[in-house]
């Protein structure tokens, strides 16, 4: 089969032949149709992530066909369009994934590739009105956004949320399930432009963070949030507690702006805040995520979609960080 290689740190992806995985006892082998990028992606070609290991297959999200399983594998999947929860092994806790969870992508090999092997318990039939593309772009972003917004952060119908960041896969995902349930949702971006394309998606108002005092202008217009969810943590996160409600819950995900800064213990206790990790998902969390998306039929944003053979510069959209929405592989097998 032909796959996108990543051979190195900071090396570009190589299209080569390899050999077509055979599943194993419970697994299933997916000829791939469609596979997602995620910024993961990006840290692992560029050695910024844990448990590194070249060469390596990338890639977490996919769609596609179930070709062929394995012993004690159910037949009736041969044929079947699936997605695929990228999330193994995540055990028996819903609170927090397993000391065994794994992501596809590393240290398995993962879905920029014609044909891919996954445990037949991380597959779900494809939502029917989805196009391959579609259904690619949800499984990650949009499990850990689901999780965020609804297990950690309880939004529901009326809640105040505040979505930073918004134009990333996961932002975008989450301001969609958000408005789907009747949630009023506020974002952040450091682009005018893609701003007003979230309002255009149902967000009430935005706010550039890069203006100075950026939080003072939702304190102007907003009385206050419900729910704040971010990705980036930093220096900016202390603005959070002010932005919040009393009562009210800040959920994280990402660290990409680094250590967060100094917090107001006064401010928290007073305001009974709470503030949440979280990482992707649970098997319970991604169904449920999928039937939101399927009883909203929700149409998840795709920025682009690039040919296997331009992978590298769908990888280097992602890494400038200029997108809005989703960026696409279509993959093609015999």
């Amino acid at each position: 089969m032909i796959a996108a290689v990543c051979k190195d740190v900071d090396q570009p992806l190589v299209l080569q032949e390899v050999p077509t995985p055979q599943p194993g006892k419970d697994e299933v082998l997916i000829r791939v149709k469609a596979a997602a990028l995620n910024h993961r992606d990006v840290w692992i070609q560029k050695g910024m992530y844990a448990g590194l290991r070249y060469p390596i297959i990338l890639g977490s999200d996919c769609s596609g066909i179930v070709h062929s399983v394995g012993s004690s594998a159910n037949e009736h999947w041969i044929g079947k369009e699936v997605v695929v929860n990228p999330g193994f092994y995540w055990g028996d806790r819903e609170e927090t994934h397993s000391r065994d969870f794994q992501i596809l992508g590393l240290p398995q090999d993962g879905s920029f590739a014609e044909y891919v092997v996954v445990p037949e318990s991380q597959i779900h039939l494809k939502p029917v009105y989805m196009s391959w593309e579609q259904a690619a772009a949800i499984p990650l972003a949009g499990l850990t956004g689901h999780r965020a917004l609804f297990l950690k952060g309880g939004v529901h119908k009326g809640s105040k949320v505040l979505i930073t960041g918004i134009g990333g896969g996961v932002a975008l995902l989450m301001l969609q399930m958000a408005v789907a349930v009747g949630a009023e949702v506020y974002v952040t971006s450091s682009n005018d432009e893609k701003i007003e394309k979230a309002v255009k998606l149902g967000a009430k108002l935005g706010v550039n963070y890069t203006i100075s005092g950026w939080h003072k202008l939702f304190q102007s217009a907003v009385e206050g949030f419900d729910v704040i969810v971010d990705s980036a943590a930093g220096e900016g996160f202390k603005n959070f507690v002010d932005l919040a409600n009393p009562g009210g819950r800040i959920v994280f995900f990402g660290g990409t702006q680094g250590a967060i800064g100094s917090l107001n213990p006064q401010k928290i206790f007073w305001k009974q805040l709470s503030i949440f990790g979280t990482t992707m998902g649970s098997p319970t969390s991604f169904q449920e995520m999928l039937h939101l998306f399927e009883d909203h039929q929700i149409q998840p944003v795709i920025h682009e979609v690039y040919d296997l053979k331009n992978i590298q510069s769908a990888m280097d959209e992602m890494a400038s960080g200029k997108q809005f929405g989703k960026l696409v592989v279509r993959i093609t097998a015999p």
